[in-house]
C-alpha cells in the first residue's frame, strides 16, 4: 500500500456490453489504503456510457470530470458537461438516478468518487430492476441479488406457524 496513485500507471480493466455499454476502469481507493471510501478511474470511449441509469439509496456519488464532454442525465434533466466539472449523485429515490455519457469525440476520462455502506440497495428506473448487496467483512459473507419487485411477498409467506 502506498498513499499515492498515479492515475496513468494504474492497471485498467476493461469491459463492453452491447452497443451501449463499455469502459476502462481501475480501483483507486483501496490502492492507496481507504476503506471508508470509494474512488474509481474510469475512461469511456465515444458513444458509451459506464452503467446504466441508476440511484443508490444508501451510497453518494461524485464525478469529478479530466478530460472529455458528456451528457449527465440526471432524474429528468440533462446536462453537458466537461472537463474540470463536478457532478454530484445524492442517495434517494429515482429523482436522484443518473447517467454519464460520452458525447464527444475523445474517451472521457473521470474519477468516480462514492461512500461506502456495508450493504446498499441501487435501483434502475429504465429496466424497473432493483440490487440488494453487502460488502464483504472478516465477519459476514458477501450477498448480492438482482431482480424485479414482480411478485411482492407479505412478511410472513413461507414461515412455519410453529413455536419450534
Amino acid at each position: 500500500m502506498t498513499p499515492v496513485a498515479k492515475l496513468a500507471k494504474l492497471p485498467v480493466k476493461s469491459f463492453e456490453r452491447g452497443r451501449a455499454y463499455a469502459s476502462s476502469d481501475a480501483q483507486v481507493a483501496r490502492g492507496i489504503g481507504l476503506t471508508k471510501l470509494g474512488a474509481t478511474y474510469t475512461e469511456v470511449p465515444p458513444g458509451k456510457s459506464s452503467c446504466p441509469f441508476h440511484v443508490h439509496h444508501v451510497e453518494e456519488e461524485m464525478f469529478v470530470i479530466l478530460e472529455g464532454k458528456g451528457r449527465y442525465r440526471f432524474g429528468t434533466t440533462v446536462y453537458e458537461v466537461e472537463a474540470g466539472d463536478v457532478l454530484g449523485a445524492p442517495c434517494g429515490g429515482p429523482e436522484f438516478a443518473h447517467k454519464l455519457t460520452n458525447t464527444g469525440s475523445t474517451t472521457l476520462k473521470y474519477l468516480a468518487i462514492s461512500t461506502k455502506a456495508g450493504t446498499d440497495v441501487c435501483e434502475y428506473p429504465d429496466s424497473g430492476k432493483f440490487a440488494v448487496g453487502t460488502r464483504s467483512t472478516g465477519h459476514a459473507a458477501h450477498f448480492r441479488f438482482i431482480g424485479r419487485a414482480v411478485d411482492p411477498l407479505d412478511y410472513w409467506d413461507g414461515e412455519p406457524d410453529s413455536a419450534l
